[in-house]
C-alpha cells in the first residue's frame, strides 16, 4: 500500500514557494504530519512564516472542557499569538487578519455534524472571504470513512435548528472530509472564498477504520477511534438527563441515569433488531459531570460488526426506547455552552429535527 500523505505533508513538499507569505494557521495540537510532527512545528521548522495561530473549541491543546470558552494565549516557546475561536469570537476578525497574507486550516475531525471543528471552518471561510484572504484547507481522512453508502441522517432543518453544532444542512454522519465540505459549502452557500483544498493521497475511503494512519484523541471525550465511531449516535444523549459516560474512562460507550430502568430499556432495544451492536447492563458512579457521585443504572454499547453498525440509527433507537419505557417523561438537559448559554433545545439541535419528526 502506498504511504498515506495528509494535506500538511503535501503542503510541506509542494508549496515552498509560499514560505515568505505571512500565514494565519487554524489548528490545534492534534494535527500532525505523517511523520508524527505537530503541524505547526513542521511549518516553522521548514521555514514557513506562521505569524498567527487560531484555535477551535477545546483550545490549542485540545484538552479544554466541552462547551467552555477558551482564552487567547501565546504558542509555547515562541511569540506567536494563539487567538481562540471559541470564546469572545467564533471567527477571525478583520483586525486579526490585517497582517496575514493567507490562511491555512488543519484540524483533525471526527466526521459528525454536531462536532464543532467543522463549523469553526465555515466561520473561517466567511472571514477569509470578507477579508479577501486565500484559504488553504490541508485535508485529512474522515475517521468514519468515506463510503457514501454509510451516510446517515437525519439532515438539518436550518430554519428551525441552525446552531454552532449544526449550521447547515448535511447528514449527521456525512462521510466527507472537511476539505470536501469546504468545497461544497463554498459552492452551495456562495461564500466566495478563494479556496484551495490540499487533498490527502492514498486514503482508502471505503475502509471503516483507519488502516494506515493513527487516530489521535481529538478532544477529552473522544479518546480513541472506537468512541468516535459510536459518537454520532451516542452523542444525542447529551440532549436529555442521561449521563453519557462523561466522568468515566468510557465516554459515549456507557450511559444511564439514577432513574433509568435498564432492564426494560434493553428489552425495548432488542425489539428494534439493531444490526452490528449489542447492549449490556452497566452500573457505575461518574466522578464528575451529570450525576457525579451517584449510582448510575444503565448500559454499555458494544459494537460487534462495524460494517453493519449504524451509529445514528442506533442512537435514535436508543432515545426512542428510553422515551417509551419512561412514558415520554424524560427531562430535557440544559446543555449550557459558550455558544448556547441557556442550554435549551440541545437535543433538537443535535438531531436537526424533533425526535418525533426524524
Amino acid at each position: 500500500m502506498d504511504e498515506l500523505l495528509f494535506g500538511i505533508d503535501i503542503w510541506l513538499q509542494e508549496y515552498t514557494h509560499l514560505k515568505s507569505r505571512r500565514m494565519g494557521f487554524v489548528t490545534n495540537s492534534v494535527a500532525h504530519t505523517r511523520n508524527d510532527v505537530k503541524s505547526v512545528d513542521a511549518l516553522l521548522a521548514n521555514g514557513f512564516n506562521v505569524v498567527k495561530l487560531f484555535s477551535p473549541e477545546h483550545g490549542f491543546s485540545a484538552a479544554g472542557e466541552d462547551g467552555v470558552a477558551q482564552a487567547h494565549s501565546v504558542y509555547e516557546g515562541t511569540t506567536i499569538p494563539v487567538i481562540s475561536l471559541y470564546g469572545d469570537r467564533l471567527a477571525p476578525s478583520m483586525d486579526d487578519l490585517k497582517d496575514v497574507d493567507l490562511l491555512l486550516f488543519d484540524i483533525p475531525d471526527v466526521g459528525c455534524r454536531f462536532y464543532t471543528y467543522l463549523w469553526t471552518m465555515t466561520y473561517v471561510m466567511e472571514a477569509a472571504a470578507a477579508a479577501g484572504k486565500p484559504l488553504f484547507v490541508l485535508d485529512r481522512p474522515n475517521p468514519l470513512g468515506g463510503n457514501p453508502s454509510k451516510i446517515e441522517g437525519p439532515g438539518l432543518n436550518e430554519r428551525k435548528y441552525s446552531s454552532f453544532i449544526g449550521r447547515w444542512d448535511i447528514p449527521i454522519r456525512h462521510n466527507k472530509t472537511l476539505g470536501e465540505l469546504a468545497t461544497y459549502f463554498n459552492e452551495t452557500k456562495h461564500l466566495g472564498v478563494d479556496l484551495t483544498v490540499v487533498n490527502t493521497r492514498n486514503w482508502d475511503r471505503m475502509a471503516i477504520a483507519p488502516t494506515n494512519w493513527i487516530f489521535r484523541p481529538t478532544s477529552p471525550a473522544i479518546p480513541n477511534w472506537e468512541t468516535a465511531m459510536v459518537y454520532p449516535g451516542m452523542g444525542l444523549l447529551e440532549g436529555i438527563e442521561v449521563n453519557e459516560g462523561r466522568g468515566t474512562p468510557y465516554p459515549f460507550r456507557i450511559f444511564g441515569a439514577p432513574w433509568m430502568n435498564p432492564v426494560r430499556v434493553l428489552d425495548a432495544l432488542r425489539s428494534k433488531a439493531l444490526a452490528g451492536v449489542r447492549f449490556e447492563h452497566q452500573s457505575y458512579v461518574p466522578e464528575w459531570g451529570l450525576f457525579a457521585g451517584e449510582v448510575i443504572y444503565g448500559m454499555r454499547i458494544i459494537v460487534t460488526d462495524y460494517q453493519l453498525f449504524k451509529p445514528v440509527a442506533t442512537g435514535i433507537a436508543l432515545l426512542k426506547s428510553i422515551y417509551e419505557v419512561h412514558s415520554y417523561n424524560v427531562p430535557e438537559r440544559l446543555y449550557k455552552t459558550v455558544v448556547n448559554p441557556s442550554g435549551k433545545g440541545h437535543l433538537e439541535k443535535l438531531l436537526g429535527c424533533r425526535l418525533d419528526e426524524c
